[in-house]
């Protein structure tokens, strides 16, 4: 018996089912797709979930629960922050209505008064099989500091954030290249990990 292409292996699904990715935003779910390649069919669906408050895991895996009662199957929710360190991880979850409301600019105006410009991107995954299913949760940071806006400007906060050891923003980087440092890319490499140590965990 020959033994199996590693290249046709890496491509095959894990799963025969497709996992609801819980988001009404194709950016990102193209971005997700990119980084988990064929190995994890996704599908998109976008569900309303509350805003709630407490411990970035503990809210991820409250949304999960309510991701998979909603939709009746697995799914994968995300929950992104960028914290800047002077002002104690602010503006955390909280970033997409900062950025809406006052603008990459704004952002940057936040850190004026403080030589630290350090900051870091957080992504957390939770996955739950199904409803009743307890959720696991991923997490991927990536470290940087806040810079004034760069490259272009149709991905939230990607412009403002370069990480550690590049002198480019995310959204100046090459895709492959921020989808292997980025934080939804590490926490993603971990999510695929979990799956193929634990298949019974899959649809």
């Amino acid at each position: 018996m020959s033994a199996p292409d590693p290249k046709r292996t890496k491509l095959e699904p894990m799963s025969k089912k497709p996992i609801t990715f819980v988001t009404g935003n194709a950016k990102k779910l193209a971005e997700v797709r990119a980084i988990v390649g064929e190995e994890l069919p996704m599908v998109s669906m976008k569900i309303d979930l509350p805003e709630l408050q407490g411990a970035p895991e503990e809210v991820s895996k409250e949304k999960c629960r309510l991701a998979a009662k909603e939709s009746g199957g697995p799914v994968l929710v995300e929950d992104t922050s960028l914290c800047f360190n002077a002002l104690n991880g602010l503006p955390g979850v909280y970033i997409k209505w900062f950025l809406e409301g006052i603008g990459h600019e704004g952002l940057n105006n936040m850190l004026m008064a403080y030589d630290d410009k350090s900051a870091y991107a957080q992504c957390i995954f939770a996955y739950s099989k199904g409803p009743g299913e307890e959720p696991v949760v991923f997490v991927g940071r990536t470290e940087g500091k806040v810079v004034p806006a760069r490259g272009p400007l149709d991905f939230g906060w990607d412009p403002v954030f370069q990480p550690d050891g590049y002198d480019k923003t995310y959204a100046e980087l090459d895709k492959e290249v921020k989808n292997s440092i980025s934080h939804r890319g590490r926490s993603l490499e971990k999510v695929k990990a979990y799956f193929k140590e634990n298949p019974s965990a899959l649809p």
